[in-house]
């Protein structure tokens, strides 16, 4: 897997070195579990804090759209 650099936004999440896009996401769990961004009533969504809410540009993410809107903040 090619490494990509992080966006800022996305950089202050998973940290500022090239990742494979599979890291990305990984990290991006570590960081959504760690800080209990999972919604209680629906795990499969995650409420974003400020950080997250930069990546994402929304207040509640399916996790499904994760790796997409995460994938735009990877060049």
């Amino acid at each position: 897997m090619k490494a990509l650099k992080p966006s800022v936004e996305l950089a202050a999440v998973v940290g500022a070195a090239p990742l494979p896009r599979t890291e990305v996401i990984k990290q991006l769990w570590v960081y959504i579990k760690a800080h209990k961004l999972q919604n209680p009533a629906n795990m499969r969504n995650i409420l974003c804090d400020a950080k997250l809410k930069a990546v994402m540009g929304k207040d509640e993410v399916t996790m499904f759209e994760l790796t997409g809107l995460a994938g735009k903040h990877l060049s």
